[in-house]
């Protein structure tokens, strides 16, 4: 487990969107991401009959639809131990194998960072 505090702010910052999106929308998950110039892009899981994505997904998106050109960072608060294998295609697709990908809990607090890879 990574201490919170520790973070960056601009990461303990996403983590923080992601977190308050799941809260508000009562969804699995909430999403951020931060794209080249700073700015950020969250989300909560998208679950219609006729759509399915993903905290992580819908934030990309949201980022790739606003004219992000790449990403620095993303998050994801999520019950799951780990971001799925789609959740990392995703960032990566932006961001390049080596964004990193922060995991947290409910509470906030970061489980793991790994790299979109």
């Amino acid at each position: 487990m990574t201490d919170s505090s520790a973070l960056d702010p601009e990461d303990r910052k996403i983590v923080t969107l992601a977190r308050s999106v799941r809260a508000r929308n009562g969804v699995p998950e909430g999403a951020a991401v931060r794209d080249e110039t700073g700015r950020t892009y969250v989300a909560g899981t998208v679950a219609l009959d006729s759509l399915k994505l993903s905290a992580l997904q819908t934030a990309v998106a949201m980022a790739v639809a606003s004219g992000a050109k790449s990403l620095e960072a993303a998050a994801v608060v999520t019950e799951s131990a780990e971001a799925s294998a789609a959740d990392r295609a995703a960032v990566r697709d932006l961001g390049g194998p080596g964004t990193p990908v922060l995991v947290a809990g409910p509470d906030g607090s970061v489980r793991v960072t790994v790299t979109a890879g």
